[in-house]
This record gives C-alpha cells, sequence and structure tokens, in this order.
C-alpha cells in the first residue's frame, strides 16, 4: 500500500484506531513509556475523554507559547 493510499484510508478509521497508530509510530522511534509515563498518558486521556472540551488545538497552544516567549 502507498503513502497516499495510506492517508486515503485515514478517515475510515473508527475513533481509537489513529490512537493505536499514533502511539505504535511513536514507538517505532522512541523507546517503551515507562510503567509510570503509561499510566499519566491513560489518565490524561481518560480524562480528555471525559471532558473533551478540557483540550486545546494545536494552533492555539502555539498561538499561546508564541505570545509567551515575546513577554
Amino acid at each position: 500500500m502507498s503513502f497516499n493510499e495510506v492517508i486515503a484510508e485515514l478517515p475510515k478509521l473508527t475513533f481509537e484506531e489513529p490512537q493505536i497508530l499514533i502511539r505504535q509510530v511513536l514507538e517505532l522511534d522512541d523507546p517503551p513509556l515507562s510503567s509510570v509515563d503509561e499510566e499519566l498518558v491513560e489518565a490524561r486521556l481518560a480524562e480528555h475523554h471525559a471532558d473533551p472540551d478540557s483540550s486545546v488545538l494545536l494552533d492555539e497552544l502555539k498561538d499561546r507559547l508564541r505570545s509567551r516567549s515575546k513577554s
């Protein structure tokens, strides 16, 4: 399967499947998380699922960080 074919299939994934995919891709370059880090990730993900409005869009986060660095 080509890269473009993979990209075309992404919208068809279930809610959980992109998260699994991202985790697997990250594990290709990074050592596995410690059990403490894994628990922290799972806890934060559960918090996000409980209150999805608590998240911030990446562009908004970048803007906030840029404005802090200018101060």
